[in-house]
C-alpha cells in the first residue's frame, strides 16, 4: 500500500512537471473547487461541481499514460498510435466540456 501511494505520487509530480494541460487544469481547480465551497450550494450541488473537475483531472492523467506508452513504441507515425493519442484526447475534451455544462447548469440554477 505504502509503495503503491508512493508510485501514485510520482505520477502526479510526473504528470505536473510534464504536462501543460495537466498543469492548467489543476491550477483552474485549486481556484474553482474553494469557489465551489464559497457558493454555499446544496452540498449535492457543490459535489457535482468538484467531481466534474476531478474527472477532468483523471481523465488527463490516463490521457498522458496514453500519450506516454505511445511515444515509447517509437517516434514513427503510425495509424493506431495516432488514433490512441487523439481517442485519449477526445476523452479529455468530452470531459472539459461535462464539467463546463455541470457548473453552468448548477450556477444557472443558484446564482443567476
Amino acid at each position: 500500500m505504502i509503495a503503491a501511494l508512493g508510485y501514485s505520487r510520482q505520477g502526479l509530480v510526473s504528470a505536473y512537471k510534464n504536462e501543460a494541460a495537466f498543469r492548467q487544469e489543476v491550477w483552474l481547480a485549486l481556484v474553482l473547487v474553494p469557489f465551489a465551497f464559497w457558493l454555499e450550494l446544496p452540498m449535492a450541488h457543490t459535489l457535482w461541481l468538484v467531481a466534474s473537475l476531478a474527472m477532468v483531472l483523471v481523465v488527463e492523467l490516463l490521457n498522458s499514460a496514453i500519450e506516454a506508452v505511445v511515444d515509447r513504441i517509437g517516434p514513427e507515425h503510425h495509424e493506431l498510435a495516432g488514433r490512441a493519442k487523439d481517442t485519449a484526447s477526445a476523452a479529455v475534451l468530452l470531459t472539459l466540456l461535462l464539467a463546463i455544462f455541470v457548473w453552468v447548469m448548477v450556477l444557472a440554477e443558484h446564482v443567476f
